[in-house]
């Protein structure tokens, strides 16, 4: 008999309104009969919402981290927001993982205290799965939770992030390479140097550790694996996601230009919009904090219901799998 999963999911966050979210827990629940949902956030919003729909619990707060506000600060001074006690639900085991759209840095903040990190990881970071060319997609990380790393922080990566690509996206033996401003090894600032020594140490006989790649590979589906150091990553992410913006307002102005163009861009709407599905993350459900004791997933600001109902299931599939047991035997393997 399958277990049933409850994640945690904040009503509150994101920039649209929480009707986009609840519609998010709706198409979830419809889909898996082995989910269950503790929703958090306003009273008015949650409690009419669970009243009506089977397998769900309210958790009622009273507070909203918004998306401008210092993550520390707003965690430590409003502890009754929907983030803050989502996460607090999931330690103390209401629920066995949390979904979010809002603030990255609020949740990584309140995840590392409430939840904390699996033993032996030095340091939680976020990853999620980027599309590839002939749809081979690469797991990627840090996205952006640590701007600097030690060469030893960055190994403890590449195996989160194999792990990740073993469970997510059933690769057998995930290779990793590291991201730099060259494919030589000889390439990169000195802190990408002794990265760069520090995984193919660590790899060894194994090989999985196949070197530099640059980063016109993100989104080439080279690699099973692609890290960085937060900071780096952050920058690549946006960069990507900035491109994807410019291709599609252009396509948009061309389409004006013309009648024909207008029509040629109708027949490709559908095909266009899986797209930007795909770089968004939505497709996997947004991005994961991988390193902690339970899986906490974040969504793009900007959500939808899909999105929210994605990143649902992913939390529930990230629970089943068992993700953060397999991550802490990686880790706890390392040499």
């Amino acid at each position: 008999m399958i277990r049933m999963s409850c994640i945690c999911v904040d009503a509150m966050g994101g920039d649209e309104r929480p009707e986009v979210v609840l519609a998010g827990i709706e198409a979830a629940l419809a889909e898996s009969d082995d989910l269950s949902v503790l929703v958090v956030g306003d009273e008015d919003v949650v409690v009419p919402f669970c009243a009506h729909h089977e397998r769900t619990r309210a958790l009622v707060s009273t507070e909203v981290i918004a998306m401008d506000e210092h993550p520390t600060n707003a965690v430590r001074s409003k502890r009754d927001s929907s983030i803050v006690r989502g996460l607090a639900a999931v330690r103390t085991g209401e629920a066995d993982g949390f979904f979010s759209a809002g603030s990255t840095g609020a949740i990584f903040a309140a995840a590392s205290l409430g939840v904390g990190r699996t033993k032996g990881v030095k340091r939680a970071c976020i990853a999620t799965a980027v599309p590839g060319i002939m749809g081979r997609s690469t797991v990627f990380l840090d996205m952006g939770a640590n701007a600097d790393v030690r060469p030893d922080m960055m190994v403890q990566f590449a195996h989160m992030g194999r792990a990740y690509a073993r469970t997510v996206l059933g690769v057998g033996d995930p290779t990793v390479a590291l991201l730099s401003n060259g494919a030589e090894e000889t390439k990169g600032s000195q802190a990408a140097l002794a990265e760069h020594e520090a995984l193919a140490a660590a790899s060894g006989d194994a090989g999985w550790f196949v070197g530099n790649c640059e980063g016109t590979d993100l989104l080439a589906g080279r690699f099973d694996v692609i890290v960085t150091d937060g900071f780096s990553g952050n920058i690549a992410l946006k960069s990507v996601e900035g491109c994807a913006k410019f291709i599609v307002s252009q396509l948009r102005e061309i389409a004006a230009s013309s009648p024909r163009y207008a029509t040629g861009a109708w027949l490709l709407k559908p095909g266009l919009k899986g797209l930007v599905s795909k770089l968004s993350g939505d497709q996997y459900g947004g991005a994961m904090l991988l390193g902690l004791k339970a899986p906490v997933l974040i969504g793009h600001g900007a959500t939808s219901p899909e999105a929210v109902k994605n990143g649902v299931l992913a939390a529930q599939r990230a629970c089943a799998a068992k993700l953060v047991e397999r991550l802490a035997a990686e880790v706890q393997a390392e040499p």
